[in-house]
């Protein structure tokens, strides 16, 4: 199940890629631009909810391993 960042990001990604190509046939170099912005900050923040749902399975994973 995914974090709420990845959900975010993943749509931040979609929305950027969204903008840069509605820049190019448009011929708006800023809103291209800004959709590169949104993509990358998108990626960013799916990949920061990947590490923190990873780390909470590992931390779960630990404590279920020391009550045994």
């Amino acid at each position: 199940m995914w974090t709420k960042n990845e959900r975010k990001g993943k749509v931040d990604q979609a929305k950027g890629k969204v903008k840069q190509v509605v820049g190019i046939l448009i011929g708006d170099d800023d809103l291209k631009a800004e959709g590169q912005v949104d993509e990358t900050v998108g990626k960013v923040e799916a990949a920061a909810g990947r590490t923190s749902r990873k780390t909470g399975n590992a931390i779960t994973r630990v404590g279920k391993a020391m009550k045994r």
